[in-house]
């Protein structure tokens, strides 16, 4: 598994490659420049999701029982990131109307790569989280983990590397260009807040499709 723990802040990964305009920027206030990084840095929130043009960006998010892919094409060192969660109440966040959720997600995210010239054969595909970070029965985390291991299979794209369940919060920093990721399990103090946040996200939710139903190329 090519996962790394995060380094020490002194250590910084550098571009070479010249800036180009971005095909899906985020919006101003989640994007800022890192100068000890050299990078432009992108936070990703319940519900995001982003592609980066060529201009070197590191893509963050933190998750708990939400799920994030990161999924490059190696060629091109085009790059992107996902972070969502399936709605539903807790017995049955993996019916067919919930699930929609996670399609969608995928969808946009990898349909934005391919919009962006990369090919659906090159993909690097990397996820992570699903945790189990409420303390009871449901198993939140381990169901939107399965939900993503059997998107990609049926589309028969394969996953390079996953961090998946367990009972902790994740911290993302994705190098899109590269497809290094840096990852960091937090520790349980870091929990009510990953909790609260993907709470109200939820709630934001109806079970119904997604507005603009897409479909892979």
């Amino acid at each position: 598994m090519s996962v790394k723990l995060a380094p020490p802040a002194n250590e910084s990964d550098r571009r070479r490659t010249p800036p180009a305009k971005m095909p899906f920027a985020a919006k101003d206030n989640k994007r800022y420049f890192d100068e000890k990084e050299g990078v432009t840095v992108v936070k990703l929130f319940s519900g995001d999701w982003h592609v980066s043009g060529t201009e070197p960006e590191m893509l963050m998010t933190i998750l708990g029982s939400c799920v994030a892919a990161c999924i490059r094409d190696p060629l091109l060192g085009i790059g992107g990131m996902n972070h969502f969660l399936l709605p539903g109440d807790e017995s049955s966040c993996m019916n067919s109307d919930a699930a929609r959720y996670g399609v969608f997600a995928m969808e946009s995210l990898i349909n934005g790569l391919l919009k962006a010239g990369a090919r659906k054969e090159r993909l690097e595909i990397k996820v992570f989280g699903g945790g189990n970070v409420i303390n009871n029965s449901a198993c939140i985390g381990s169901k939107n983990a399965a939900f993503i291991r059997e998107f990609l299979r049926k589309e028969g794209l394969r996953i390079a590397s996953e961090d998946l369940e367990g009972d902790l919060p994740r911290k993302l920093h994705y190098y899109t260009q590269t497809g290094k990721v840096m990852m960091r399990k937090l520790n349980r103090q870091a929990d009510t807040k990953v909790i609260m946040e993907e709470q109200r996200f939820k709630e934001s939710l109806t079970i119904k499709p997604p507005v603009g139903d897409i479909e892979l190329f």
